[in-house]
């Protein structure tokens, strides 16, 4: 694709790298196939083609409008159109780099405005955020059905952490929402990664990936909380963590890019490098470990939902599932796998109405076997499925850790 980009779009910080994307776009159309917001609303500018022509209008000089503003924001960025590009088109990036200057050039309405500060006021941290959600379930029949739907009736408590005891040691980002609506899912973890001789090492200085606020308009403070993560991670990395282990994919795969938005920072470009290369979705540390001879009693049929972060941003789609069939899990088909389920991050809550149309078709195809659980590997997935109230859904790894025999250690 041709590209005449303006003096102001030059001078961006991330001009030439937006330039580039561009230019590796050859406009095939590939992604419109594979796009979830084009197949529901069958618009050219809501689909990854569209939108690419309409950050190239801007960062050219074109006037942006808030009709600009609010096709991007509808944007879900599950990186589908990614997996799809032949041409591999970081778009991504260039959404980012595109919202980014959407923001400087149009400013959002009142209401938006708020429902971003207090989003990004609260989600990102965990006591807040759970203290909140304690409020919540107990004035749960008084509030709004949008907002109680949002809030699990009871959370499963956590259970007992094992001390670290191992050689083998490894870092485990806690989360922000994870912690108040999902505790156990890290919790088993670190029991089921214990059992087998590797101990997580606590991180207390860690906080929320960033994501959070990178996505709602943000960018210099989800950085810094990427850098302050970097630094509670640090001694740790130093003295031969193996991994930094991720239980939700969706701060994978935005801790997998530090690297890569934090490459200009002369005081953390290189650290941010070896972050990223020492992140590692859980399931990818668990597939080469021997969880067979935990003595495993699988007996529940379940569907498998694949967030977009794990199978378009972390390039481990079909992992899991064939983990889970390893094991002996019964697993049932599901259509579309490589669709949306609409939680993607916040925008359940910025983009509602398009966000249930994409979760009531994802249901539907994931019920079609019949399961007595779906099971995901991403909290904002868990809780936006969840709040259907049709199948109940967890995360994988809880699951597994439940039917492992209580009295088994590996050889």
């Amino acid at each position: 694709m041709q590209t005449h980009l303006s003096d102001s779009a030059k001078q961006l910080a991330r001009g030439d790298e937006a330039e580039s994307i561009l230019r590796s776009c050859v406009h095939c159309g590939f992604c419109t196939a594979t796009c979830p917001t084009y197949q529901l609303l069958g618009d050219e500018l809501d689909g990854p083609r569209g939108r690419i022509y309409l950050i190239k209008q801007v960062l050219e000089g074109e006037p942006a409008t808030a009709s600009t503003q609010l096709h991007l924001d509808r944007c879900l960025s599950c990186r589908s159109c990614e997996t799809t590009c032949p041409s591999g088109v970081q778009y991504h990036h260039l959404l980012d780099i595109g919202r980014a200057v959407l923001m400087q050039k149009v400013p959002r309405p009142l209401g938006q405005r708020l429902l971003r500060l207090g989003l990004r006021a609260v989600v990102p941290h965990p006591a807040l955020f759970k203290a909140l959600t304690r409020t919540g379930q107990a004035l749960r029949p008084l509030l709004p059905a949008s907002l109680r739907c949002k809030l699990p009736a009871r959370v499963a408590p956590a259970g007992e952490r094992p001390a670290p005891r191992h050689a083998r040691r490894v870092l485990l980002l806690e989360g922000c929402v994870q912690a108040a609506f999902s505790p156990n899912t890290n919790a088993a973890t670190a029991r089921l990664l214990d059992r087998l001789g590797i101990s997580v090492e606590p991180a207390y200085q860690a906080g929320c990936c960033g994501a959070v606020d990178y996505h709602l308009d943000a960018h210099q403070q989800g950085l810094q909380r990427a850098r302050r993560n970097i630094d509670a991670w640090w001694p740790a990395v130093e003295a031969g963590a193996e991994a930094i282990v991720q239980t939700a994919s969706g701060c994978g795969a935005f801790v997998r890019d530090y690297g890569h938005l934090l490459k200009q920072d002369p005081h953390y470009a290189a650290k941010a490098a070896r972050v990223s290369a020492l992140s590692r979705d859980l399931v990818e540390v668990l597939g080469n470990e021997p969880l067979e001879r935990l003595g495993l009693c699988p007996e529940q049929r379940m569907a498998f939902h694949c967030p977009c972060t794990l199978q378009h941003a972390l390039k481990l789609g079909g992992q899991v599932e064939s983990l889970l069939s390893r094991l002996g899990f019964t697993l049932t088909p599901v259509a579309d796998g490589h669709l949306c389920c609409g939680s993607a991050g916040t925008y359940s809550l910025t983009q509602p109405e398009l966000s249930r149309q994409l979760r009531d078709n994802r249901l539907n195809a994931l019920e079609s076997g019949r399961p007595q659980v779906i099971v995901t590997a991403n909290i904002g997935c868990q809780i936006h499925l969840h709040a259907a109230a049709r199948t109940p859904v967890q995360h994988w790894i809880e699951v597994v850790e439940a039917a492992l025999q209580p009295d088994i250690d590996p050889a």
